[in-house]
C-alpha cells in the first residue's frame, strides 16, 4: 500500500515566505525613516525668508559678496542670503533668489535709494507674473527684463513696472554692509513676493 502522508510543516510554504518578506521590507525601510527633529531643521531654516544680518552670497556657491564685487552698469549678479550664525544657506525656497546690481545713486528715487548701499541695490529674482527669473539687463535704459514675457522694470524706482504683464514691483530688499564691505540684508523684504494667481 502506498504511502500517502505528506511532509509534516506548513501546508503552503509560499505565503509564510511572503509574510517574512514583507515584514522585513517595513522593517527595513522603517530604518532608514529619518526623525522629524533632526531631518526638517536644516530644511526649514533654508527656506525662512532672509532676515538681518543675514550675509548675501553667490547662487553658484556660498562665496560672501561685497560691494566691491557688485560691478556698476553690470548685468544683475544672482544671490542667496546666508544665516551666519549656522551657515546655512536659505536657498530652500526659489523666493529667496535675490538679484544684485550697482547702480549710480544719484539716478535713485528717495525710497529707492533709502535701500542702497553705496549704488548696490537688491530685488526678488521671481518675476511676479509666472515666477520666471529676472535675469536680463538693458544695460542702455538700465532696465531689468524678464525673459519668459518681457516684463520690463525699473531699478532706480523700487523695480516698478514700466511695460509687460507682471502684475507688481519686484520686492525690494534693503542692504547694509559691514566694515569689510561685506553685502548683509538690513531689513525683511519690503513688497509681497510669489506670483500672482491668474483668475
Amino acid at each position: 500500500m502506498a504511502d500517502d502522508r505528506r511532509p509534516t510543516g506548513p501546508a503552503d510554504p509560499l505565503p509564510v515566505c511572503r509574510r517574512a518578506v514583507l515584514a522585513g521590507t517595513v522593517g527595513f525601510c522603517a530604518g532608514f525613516i529619518p526623525h522629524p527633529s533632526t531631518a526638517q531643521i536644516a530644511p526649514q531654516a533654508a527656506r525662512d525668508r532672509p532676515a538681518e544680518g543675514d550675509v548675501l552670497v553667490r547662487a553658484t556657491g556660498d562665496q560672501p559678496l561685497t560691494v566691491a564685487d557688485i560691478v556698476l552698469g553690470e548685468k544683475q549678479l544672482m544671490a542667496w542670503p546666508l544665516e551666519p550664525q549656522s551657515g546655512i544657506v536659505r536657498n530652500g525656497s526659489r523666493l529667496n533668489k535675490v538679484l544684485l546690481l550697482r547702480l549710480d545713486p544719484a539716478s535713485f528715487d528717495a525710497p529707492t535709494n533709502a535701500n542702497a548701499v553705496d549704488g548696490v541695490l537688491a530685488y526678488s529674482a521671481i518675476c511676479p507674473h509666472t515666477g520666471c527669473d529676472v535675469a536680463n539687463w538693458q544695460a542702455a535704459e538700465q532696465i531689468l527684463e524678464c525673459p519668459c514675457h518681457f516684463s520690463h522694470y525699473d531699478p532706480k524706482a523700487g523695480a516698478r513696472v514700466i511695460s509687460g504683464p507682471s502684475p507688481r514691483r519686484l520686492a525690494a530688499l534693503p542692504l547694509s554692509a559691514d566694515g569689510d564691505g561685506k553685502l548683509t540684508v538690513a531689513k525683511p523684504f519690503i513688497g509681497r513676493l510669489g506670483v500672482v494667481q491668474q483668475s
